[in-house]
């Protein structure tokens, strides 16, 4: 028989009564079982015929089931081993032992089949058993439990693919279950970059230079667009200056929810990019935020890079920019066709008015060209013309729909409102730039705008130039200079004409620069090229009225009336209080009349009306040469333009311009009272006014003196032209010419307008010095200057 050593030991907690899948687990009132460490040396358990375990200490604390399987191995020291003689080797499946693996052994297939959480459990038991010092009462890891009830969970949710239970193609024909997890990974992923996207996303701090370029419009007196400058036709208004019924016109066709989206369509989007991707090419649907964003940010490349960048940049500026502010962008950077961007500049271009004129039937049809102006521009071709109108109607019964015009209003437009055949075509290049040309010069100095502003675009000028005198005065000097090449085309090829009409209030109604700016640059009505000549006498015979004359040095200045008689015989010398009046070369100085006529003595009005040279030489002479100077400079004369103090001076040797002769003559007419020639009237900038230096009326003149004047022009015009005077008896101005026939002048007032033509000789490829010009001027029968007078002033009465 065996002999039995007991072992003393400490108590150990008890052991756990085993559950339902053979794990250890607490039984109620048992006795739990001692364990040690198994050393080398012991033998096995399957040898032990009896094992005998003390009482069972009370617990003494509830501990956590994890701990009820630790097994507490006493001090080697403290056990009596129980030697037992060797025995033949069995196999392990023969023993009866309990055995607990080491944490390196697999468990067999039996058991970790039959019961795998208890297998999970006892391995992490282990691990923290392994893990600690021996006796330590470290709480094991909490996680254990969760994870063995999220593993069944973990298992049914992994995909399973191929699909296991199919055959054939439905193998790989996914579950409804793994459409709905891709579908929502999809939409996280996607909502991920786009919030990534989004923030990574600013916008542009510099606008697109071509989108915000803008060009300068110029206008007719009456309100028509004339020219325009620069590469663009683009021209910004103000939101406020654009009816609001436009404005809605241009919503309901475009974006009727523009005030409530966030910036961007997402069934527009998804639209064009499946267009884009899937066809090659694009298609609409963006909110008018992306369009505004896609003109002034961004290119018109047609990808779905820069589709996506617009979206992402349109929902920023929908939170910092006003709505108002995107729609006013919108409106002037849209395409609208014709050359045209921008609503003001389409009002122009198809209606001929601003765009503050329009009503909601034409705003209607101009915002039909949004979606294609190449397609809905009726005047292109009758299609052209039926889609017009059916879009145009539709747009309107979209406004009703809305609530943005009322039926009875909708009522009123039944007719589609026909747009004009062509655009206002802007005769750039030819007569036109010589307008554009003073009107930008004058612009500048009386807005005191800086060339590199002026450049920038955005200016509109309205101009004084009235388009029919304007035409007339042109069509007068092409008849002209075509029936001199005609009938004499070598000297006719080197004939210059200028001509200008300007109002007595100082308006320049018109000018003749030359035969076309582009192949002549500057412009013949501002040229100091030619004297006055006779035209002059005028300014000699109102410095006489003006200031009265001086027969002996220092006396008090004697009055002269238009009926005091002077010598009118032709070489009379010209005299000083001192004697006659020497020239350097010591030769006294004399006037000579037109063909060295005499006239014996003749009173000034009868001199001027008759172009009598010699009486109003010493007229000057007696009243001062100062003095003469003085009252044409105030009529309106550039002191630049003013002869030498001489003499000659009297006669006309000075060289004023068309446009300065014609405001001269209009200081007569209006009564004395002068005010400097412009060509511009108003200025705005994007809808906004320029402050302008505008010029004002002042004294010239006493208006006595000023009606003096004009009588006798108006005796010089009658004795003239008899029969033209009798359909215009208002009419007055003279003929001027020179003593070296090198100018011709015929300046004019009729009513409230005058005018004055220049005609000359110069060869550019020679010589600035003019040429004599051969009776190409006419004769006094058929005065050239005066024909192109008449033609520009028709009619006269």
């Amino acid at each position: 028989m065996s002999r039995i050593l007991w072992a003393v030991h400490a108590p150990e907690p008890a052991m756990a009564e085993p559950d339902d899948h053979g794990r250890a687990g607490r039984r109620e009132g048992e006795p739990k079982n001692p364990a040690g460490r198994r050393t080398g040396n012991e033998t096995p358990a399957e040898e032990t015929t009896q094992l005998r375990i003390p009482p069972p200490i009370p617990p003494r604390a509830e501990r956590p089931a994890e701990e009820t399987t630790q097994l507490r191995v006493p001090p080697a020291e403290e056990t009596t081993q129980l030697r037992i003689p060797p025995r033949p080797e069995r196999p392990a499946e023969e023993t009866t032992q309990l055995r607990i693996p080491p944490r390196a052994e697999v468990p067999d297939e039996t058991s970790a089949g039959e019961f795998p959480d208890a297998e999970e459990e006892t391995q992490q038991a282990d691990r923290g058993a392994n893990s600690r010092h021996r006796g330590s009462r470290r709480r094991p890891v909490q996680s254990s439990a969760l994870a063995g009830r999220l593993a069944p969970l973990a298992r049914r949710v992994k995909p399973q693919y191929p699909r296991p239970g199919r055959t054939g193609w439905r193998r790989w024909v996914p579950s409804w279950r793994q459409w709905l997890a891709a579908w929502g990974l999809a939409v996280g992923l996607s909502a991920s970059l786009l919030a990534i996207a989004y923030a990574a996303t600013d916008i542009p701090k510099n606008l697109n230079t071509y989108a915000t370029q803008q060009d300068n419009v110029y206008f007719w007196s009456d309100g028509t667009p004339m020219a325009r400058t620069g590469w663009v036709q683009r021209q910004a208004m103000p939101l406020k200056d654009i009816p609001e019924q436009v404005r809605w016109a241009v919503l309901a066709a475009e974006n009727e929810s523009f005030y409530s989206d966030p910036g961007i369509s997402l069934k527009g989007i998804s639209r064009a990019l499946v267009r884009t991707v899937g066809q090659g090419d694009t298609q609409g649907g963006s909110t008018i935020t992306q369009q505004y964003v896609k003109n002034v940010y961004l290119t018109q490349n047609q990808t779905v890079t820069r589709k996506f960048t617009e979206a992402m940049i349109s929902l920023k500026l929908d939170n910092r920019m006003s709505k108002d502010k995107i729609l006013e962008g919108y409106l002037n950077t849209s395409w609208f066709g014709r050359g045209t961007y921008g609503l003001q500049r389409a009002a122009q271009a198809y209606y001929g008015k601003d765009v503050s004129r329009l009503n909601a039937s034409e705003g209607a049809f101009l915002a039909s060209l949004l979606k294609g102006a190449g397609l809905y521009d009726p005047t292109l071709s009758e299609k052209n013309h039926d889609r017009a109108v059916e879009r145009w109607s539709w747009i309107l019964d979209r406004m009703v729909k809305i609530g943005k015009l009322s039926p009875a209003e909708r009522a009123k437009y039944t007719k589609f409102p026909e747009p004009l055949k062509q655009g206002r075509v802007y005769d750039t290049g030819k007569q036109s730039d010589y307008l554009v040309e003073l009107a930008t010069q004058y612009a500048k100095k009386a807005g005191h705008i800086s060339d590199k502003e002026f450049d920038l675009g955005g200016y509109q000028i309205y101009t004084t130039f009235d388009r029919k005198r304007e035409t007339a005065l042109t069509d007068a000097v092409a008849k002209a200079r075509k029936k001199a090449l005609k009938s004499d085309p070598a000297t006719a090829k080197t004939a210059h004409y200028g001509a200008a009409s300007v109002s007595t209030d100082g308006r320049i109604l018109a000018v003749y620069g030359g035969p076309d700016h582009r192949t002549q640059g500057y412009n013949e009505s501002n040229a100091t090229t030619v004297p006055a000549g006779s035209a002059f006498l005028p300014f000699v015979y109102a410095a006489g009225l003006q200031h009265g004359i001086h027969k002996t040095r220092d006396s008090t200045a004697a009055p002269v009336s238009p009926e005091s008689v002077y010598d009118g015989d032709d070489g009379v010398p010209v005299s000083t209080p001192e004697g006659p009046y020497w020239d350097r070369s010591g030769k006294k100085v004399a006037a000579h009349n037109d063909g060295n006529k005499s006239y014996g003595p003749i009173s000034l009005r009868k001199a001027l009306a008759g172009s009598v040279n010699v009486p109003f030489m010493q007229l000057g002479m007696d009243t001062g040469l100062d003095k003469v100077r003085q009252t044409a400079e105030a009529a309106g004369l550039l002191p630049s333009s003013l002869g030498p103090q001489v003499p000659a001076l009297s006669l006309g040797s000075s060289t004023p311009s068309a446009i300065r002769m014609a405001n001269s003559y209009a200081t007569f007419a209006a009564d004395g009272s002068h005010t400097e020639p412009y060509s511009v009237r108003r200025v705005t900038r994007n809808g906004s006014s320029v402050a302008l230096v505008t010029p004002r009326p002042h004294r010239a003149v006493r208006p006595e003196v000023a009606t003096q004047v004009t009588e006798a022009l108006t005796d010089s015009f009658r004795e003239a032209h008899p029969a033209a005077s009798q359909s215009a008896p208002r009419a007055a101005g003279k003929a001027g010419t020179t003593h070296d026939d090198k100018a011709a002048w015929f300046v004019g007032t009729n009513s409230s307008v005058s005018t004055a033509v220049v005609l000359y000789r110069l060869d550019l490829t020679k010589s600035l010095e003019p040429l004599p010009l051969k009776g190409i001027a006419g004769t006094p029968d058929d005065d050239v200057p005066y024909g192109i007078w008449a033609g520009a002033m028709s009619p006269l009465g």
